[in-house]
């Protein structure tokens, strides 16, 4: 048993990371001194406003319910995310968050599939996916608690209002006892012993003492970077996109359960329905397209009433060498950033979090615990930045963005699972992922990556049977979308309380 427990927590900045951290780790750690320094006069960057499914378990246990989260955030249902042209101009997939048909005697049902394409047409693949079938006719359901069978199953996430949530979550953690002030740092202290963080000195007089830091403070990393000079990997040479404008506007119509993700000149521009607005954002590479060119190409693309001038946000894509460096842990924007394409960035303060409270340290701060948490961070981050890169090196658009994206040398990893694809159609699962298989099918589907041979073990099976099976998979799944209701009648219940 320790004899020196941590007592004081310190996070710098609000924000969602902020406001995460403090709800869950004072959920987990009550007898935790918790303070959040936050400057009101400092704008956070609130453009996070889709999420994956995990983002529900997180405030399901801090005993919210989607019903109330929605209500309080204006949120919207997200079934996944239609990509619009990546492949060539006129394609278009859905990334799901769900399964393809059903798995016969441990193998994975995209083989079966691929033999009865062989042979003849079994159809689109998202045809068997509930998830993608709901989505594209604007529907929406709740998951059966104690499904039939696999072709009921699948997860959904929200669109929110960024900083809505983060309100939510702070009024939760204030009523918890979590201590707010409204201030600017002014000076870090450290130890001249061991370098430690010791203090925050603050513009309204106070010092706040603490053992423990979060550094929720943006892009500026106050704590990990400008005061420990932990170093930053530049991922830049694989992800060709530095910059981002951004704008709300009028919602046009009723809101879609699902993110549109739209390619463009030198990127793509994301689409994102609340119940009160649209978030709008294009996302590009600034060597690519000018910031007046991308403003005009936003703008060129929205339906609705600007709510806002566009603003532009530079971004270096990548990680931090260390998210734990002393007795300092970043969290957010502070340890890393990728282009928000699938949702990532609020999904790795999740994560963080969870590993946080999985190796919660003592005043002893035992390395084994700072080097396994950094190794799973440098896992998982490698694992998302893969799978972003996907998204482009398959693309067989002519613009020089897009024909430099099929020119870059991709990590090894990548490379790999690319192959191992093609090789067999194997989708590995790996220990440090947030995008399982499924996820990887999506898109492999989505830019016609299709392997040379499917498992050879299903030779014995009739095609006939498969035929008939497939067949009755497409009937299922069509039957129980057109008895779903419509996306908006599930936001009315929400509203309704």
């Amino acid at each position: 048993m320790s004899n020196n427990p941590i007592q004081k927590l310190v996070i710098l900045g609000g924000g969602t990371a902020g406001w995460m951290a403090a709800s869950s780790l004072k959920d987990t750690f009550p007898q935790l001194n918790i303070t959040v320094v936050e400057s009101s006069e400092i704008g956070t960057i609130g453009v996070g406003e889709a999420t994956i499914p995990t983002i529900r378990r997180f405030y399901s246990m801090l005993g919210l319910t989607d019903e109330e989260v929605i209500r309080a955030t204006q949120g919207t249902c997200k079934l996944g995310i239609q990509f619009n042209g990546w492949l060539s101009p006129k394609s278009s997939f859905l990334h799901p968050f769900g399964s393809y048909g059903e798995a016969l005697n441990g193998i994975p049902f995209h083989h079966y599939w691929l033999k009865h394409n062989s042979a003849e047409s079994a159809g689109q693949l998202e045809q068997y996916c509930v998830a993608v079938q709901l989505a594209k006719q604007n529907k929406f359901c709740l998951p059966p608690s104690k499904p039939q069978s696999a072709l009921s199953v699948f997860d959904w996430a929200l669109h929110l209002d960024a900083g809505l949530f983060a309100g939510l979550l702070r009024r939760h953690a204030e009523e918890n006892a979590v201590q707010r002030i409204d201030a600017t740092v002014t000076e870090v202290e450290t130890s001249a012993e061991n370098g430690f963080i010791t203090a925050l000195k603050l513009d309204n007089g106070q010092r706040v003492e603490g053992e423990l830091f979060l550094d929720c403070s943006g892009f500026k990393g106050v704590l990990i970077e400008q005061t420990l000079k932990t170093g930053y990997q530049d991922w830049s040479r694989w992800l060709l996109c530095d910059s981002a404008v951004v704008a709300q506007s009028e919602l046009q119509g009723d809101p879609a359960p699902y993110t549109q993700a739209n390619a463009r000149t030198a990127g793509w521009q994301w689409k994102i329905p609340l119940q009160h607005r649209q978030g709008n954002g294009l996302v590009y590479s600034n060597t690519h397209q000018t910031d007046k060119q991308a403003e005009a190409e936003l703008r060129a693309n929205i339906e609705g009433k600007l709510l806002q001038d566009p603003r532009v946000l530079r971004f270096t894509p990548g990680r931090r060498n260390k998210s734990w460096n002393k007795n300092c842990i970043a969290l957010g924007l502070a340890a890393g950033f990728f282009e928000p394409i699938e949702s990532t960035n609020i999904a790795l303060i999740e994560t963080a979090i969870e590993k946080i409270k999985l190796l919660f340290p003592d005043t002893g701060f035992q390395p084994a615990l700072r080097d396994e948490f950094n190794y799973r961070i440098e896992k998982e981050y490698e694992s998302v930045r893969d799978f972003v890169i996907l998204h482009y090196c398959l693309n067989q658009r002519q613009e020089p963005f897009w024909q430099e994206y099929r020119q870059i040398s991709i990590p090894d990893t990548l490379a790999h699972r690319i192959e191992l694809f093609k090789a067999n159609g194997m989708l590995p699962r790996q220990r440090h992922e947030i995008f399982q298989p499924n996820s990887w099918l999506a898109l492999f589907d989505g830019y016609q990556c299709y392997p040379l041979r499917y498992d050879p073990s299903i030779e014995k099976i009739p095609l006939d049977l498969i035929r008939q099976g497939l067949a009755g998979m497409r009937r299922s799944i069509a039957s129980a979308v057109e008895n779903s209701p419509p996306h908006t009648a599930y936001l009315q219940r929400c509203q309704q309380g």
